[in-house]
């Protein structure tokens, strides 16, 4: 099954503690309600980055899904849409993000 990573920084200005309680109560409830998700954890990261001392990146989410289309759209639907509406207008600074998509070694 297809894991999607996520490299992510808070704005500036963003209080860690409040962002990671939105994270608990609302990207995880999210989440846990949509049958295409096997795991979802985000974790944060103990700097330093080696190799990335200066990059600033503060979490990582490991987001494994059954189907990476499904994936998509639902983050694409109205509830997808407004928690992205939430993170990215309150808590992450995008332009920041890395994403990539793994497939597991078997």
């Amino acid at each position: 099954m297809p894991v999607r990573f996520l490299i992510s920084t808070l704005k500036a200005g963003v209080d860690p503690a409040e962002y990671e309680t939105w994270v608990r109560e609302r990207d995880y409830a999210l989440v846990r309600s949509l049958e295409n998700f096997v795991s979802y954890k985000v974790h944060r990261i103990r700097p330093p980055i080696q190799g990335a001392e200066n990059s600033g990146w503060q979490y990582v989410e490991r987001i494994e899904v059954k189907s990476l289309e499904q994936h998509d759209k639902d983050l694409a639907s109205p509830a997808g849409v407004k928690l992205r509406e939430e993170l990215y207008g309150k808590f992450l600074d995008r332009s920041k993000n890395i994403y990539f998509v793994t497939d597991e070694i078997e």
